[in-house]
């Protein structure tokens, strides 16, 4: 039994120092083609593709916006998802009686297991429309001039669809968090006269915080690493701008579109998204971290 363990526990860590291995080896096959300076720094990205086997380096390569987009996006999607999944954790862990949290919480988390195609497609063919049909109206209204401002393919749609996505993972590890959080606390202030919402507020949610910001750091992380959703929401137009009505790209995004369609690992036009995949890994892997340092650092520990 203990040399399965062990195997087991082997073929997991193997297989992410082989998959490590193999982005590092091939990234560094295209920083022997491209400036590392040219890649991380550029603002512009246009790979244009060369013929099959030449090898060539034409195009621009600049991370920059796709790495905007990425945080851009992501960014948006916590500001929808955090309050919303917050105070829902709250409801469920402190107001709910039994019975309602026992059905609603099961519901809440059915949320995350949708596959992400299919919050794509609701993007593509629901949030979209309606936002530029509704930005319209608004526009005929103010202006008379029935233009919409905000195209179906858009920052702030794949943001909206993406917070949706993310509403079960925050709601569930804040409320795993808040119902950690020992009965003597919540006893002690309410014998001392307070209320339950000030108990809340007062008690509960400081203890409860640094397990609380590193939930939304792993949260963070799933939204930088999400790929369909994007592709059908955002669009693909890699640039910088900060206007969330308008179309931005991903890393995940450029990383799908090098690897499509018939190709020759022999170009940095392929080999580009090896770079992007282990720049990617390096963002949430330091997010990850980040988050187990700030549970680990300010964590109170109660007898």
């Amino acid at each position: 039994m203990l040399g399965s363990l062990i195997v087991a526990s082997s073929i997991a860590i193997l297989t992410t120092v082989g998959i490590v291995a193999s982005m590092l080896s091939e990234a560094g096959r295209f920083f022997t083609m491209v400036s590392p300076f040219e890649f991380f720094f550029g603002t512009v990205w246009d790979p244009r593709f060369a013929a099959a086997g030449s090898g060539g380096a034409s195009g621009q390569f600049g991370l920059l916006p796709l790495l905007a987009g990425t945080l851009y996006i992501a960014f948006v999607a916590m500001l929808f998802a955090v309050p919303i999944g917050l105070f829902a954790a709250i409801y469920m862990a402190e107001y709910a009686s039994p019975r309602l949290r026992s059905t609603a919480k099961p519901l809440l988390e059915v949320l995350a297991g949708i596959p992400t195609i299919v919050y794509g497609f609701f993007a593509l063919v629901t949030v979209g429309p309606f936002l530029r049909d509704i930005s319209t109206q608004l526009n005929g209204l103010v202006t008379g001039n029935y233009q919409n401002f905000i195209q179906a393919q858009s920052v702030i749609t794949a943001g909206i669809v993406m917070g949706i996505m993310l509403i079960p993972f925050v709601s569930s590890l804040s409320d795993d968090i808040i119902t950690q959080v020992p009965r003597a606390l919540r006893d002690g202030s309410l014998g001392l006269g307070a209320t339950r919402s000030e108990t809340v507020k007062k008690v509960i949610l400081p203890a409860a915080l640094p397990g609380i910001v590193g939930a939304l750091l792993l949260t963070a992380s799933r939204a930088v690493g999400e790929t369909m959703i994007v592709v059908l929401a955002a669009g693909v137009a890699a640039r910088m701008q900060l206007n969330p009505l308008e179309p931005m790209t991903t890393v995940t995004v450029k990383i799908v579109n090098q690897l499509t369609g018939d190709l020759e690992f022999t170009s940095p036009q392929t080999l580009v998204a090896f770079a992007l995949g282990i720049t990617l890994f390096v963002i949430t892997l330091g997010l990850n971290i980040y988050a187990l340092y700030i549970v680990r650092k300010y964590r109170e520990q109660y007898e």
